[in-house]
């Protein structure tokens, strides 16, 4: 009897775990790979995410020579500069700039100085013995017309013919005499010009020489005010230092940043950088310190795109205000940016790793109805790196699947709302009712 009854039990227990085997196995893959999710109403937060890096709202920079050009020299070489993150005092020594160039220049331009002031002697010279010999030929033309007005009064008793001789005579070297006179003046005129000219280049050779022997003075770049030295970055991204060299139209060494107000300066790519707005909120973590966190807002949004070094993909850069600021940030620091662009304070969302795509215009989830399931078609709203709204389709408390359930080729129920609104080849599917819940389709247990 006793045996009797264990057979029975033992055989109740095995029917039992049968039913519960094809149960679990006509509902999905298993009961341990069948994950499901249920449907959730909540704040939906939409934001993009980025990675930037901390730089002074304010700076001063500290300058190099200004006058390069004036000089023909175009490229100057950072000889030596003290290291980054140095707290300086002004007037402390900053760096200096390789003057060899410059040095060539200015020996050059003592051969030309010495060649000026040896055409100025010359001509000062030459014009001095001309304009003598001038004034020793009028001074004869003179004499000459006195001369021939001598013959002329002692000419009054001879012949008439004579005398008109003598008249003639006199005027001839009257008119030589005032001819000589004026081009002693265009002469001297000439050689006044010349004597300018001369003088003119000797003076901007020495002038030339002058600004370069102070312009070589500013060679040692030394710091206008207090502050923390930060290299200043070139148009390829890396840093201005020992080596690098500074261009004469933007001659500038390095920064002196005012910590007391910095931005996150970041990149959005050309995707993501339309839900970019001013005033934005963001979240900002520290690489240097992941425990600190700081908030901000979008302050700026450049409307033209740009190709950043190694990449071929558009960005748009973004500068973040920082609310509030401590002594441990710095210059140069790299930051996690979450840019919060749109919060819907009630929604329904789920996982993205629920949705699923057909034909690439039907997004569909697994919903669970009874001990089966369907293929609902949903209308997706904003999305964010984890979840997506979703605006019709689904309800508050539905289960989703995450995984593809065993079988998943039944055909998707389609929303009526969205008719007409689907691309051509989702019009073409045939639309499928969705059933109502007591009508949910049993799945078939495996052979």
């Amino acid at each position: 009897m006793l045996k009797n009854k264990r057979v029975l039990i033992v055989g109740g227990a095995s029917v039992f775990l049968l039913i519960l085997f094809f149960i679990f196995r006509g509902s999905g893959t298993g009961i341990s790979s069948d994950i499901m999710v249920p449907v959730t109403i909540g704040e939906f937060i939409v934001d993009v995410n980025t990675t930037g890096e901390l730089e002074a709202k304010n700076s001063t920079s500290i300058m190099g020579p200004s006058g390069l050009r004036n000089y023909r020299i175009y490229q100057v070489n950072i000889q030596n500069i003290i290291d980054e993150g140095t707290y300086v005092k002004k007037g402390q020594y900053i760096a200096r700039l390789d003057p060899s160039e410059l040095t060539t220049r200015v020996k050059d331009t003592q051969l030309e100085v010495e060649e000026k002031e040896s055409q100025f002697i010359q001509t000062q010279l030459d014009t001095t013995l001309q304009m003598r010999e001038s004034r020793d030929e009028l001074i004869n033309l003179e004499y000459a017309v006195e001369e021939k007005r001598l013959v002329l009064e002692q000419s009054q008793f001879e012949p008439p013919a004579t005398i008109k001789q003598a008249e003639i005579e006199v005027n001839k070297a009257k008119r030589a005499f005032e001819q000589a006179k004026e081009n002693y003046e265009i002469k001297r005129q000439q050689n006044v010009a010349k004597m300018q000219e001369v003088a003119a280049n000797r003076k901007k050779v020495r002038l030339e020489l002058q600004g370069m022997m102070d312009l070589q003075e500013n060679f040692i770049i030394t710091a206008p005010e207090d502050g923390m030295l930060i290299y200043r970055k070139g148009w390829d991204g890396k840093p201005i230092k020992e080596g690098s060299q500074i261009s004469a139209w933007d001659p500038v060494v390095a920064t002196l940043p005012d910590l007391s107000s910095m931005n996150s300066v970041t990149y959005v790519n050309e995707v993501d950088i339309r839900r970019i707005a001013i005033g934005q909120k963001v979240d900002i973590g520290l690489d240097a310190f992941p425990d600190k966190r700081l908030t901000g807002l979008v302050k700026r949004v450049a409307n033209v795109g740009e190709q950043r070094p190694n990449s071929d993909a558009k960005v748009f850069q973004v500068t973040i205000e920082i609310d509030k600021i401590d002594d441990s940030l710095r210059p140069g620091m790299t930051t996690s940016n979450k840019i919060f662009t749109n919060v819907i304070p009630e929604t329904i969302f789920i996982p993205l790793e629920c949705l699923h795509n057909q034909e690439d215009s039907i997004t569909y989830v697994y919903l669970k109805q009874g001990l089966g399931y369907i293929k609902q078609e949903v209308q997706v709203g904003e999305t964010n790196a984890n979840s997506a709204q979703i605006l019709l389709g689904i309800s508050e408390g539905q289960q989703l699947y995450l995984s593809i359930p065993n079988g998943g080729d039944e055909q998707v129920s389609l929303l009526p709302e969205l008719d007409g609104k689907r691309g051509k080849k989702q019009e073409e599917t045939p639309a499928v009712k969705a059933p109502e819940p007591e009508q949910s389709r049993k799945r078939k247990p495996n052979a």
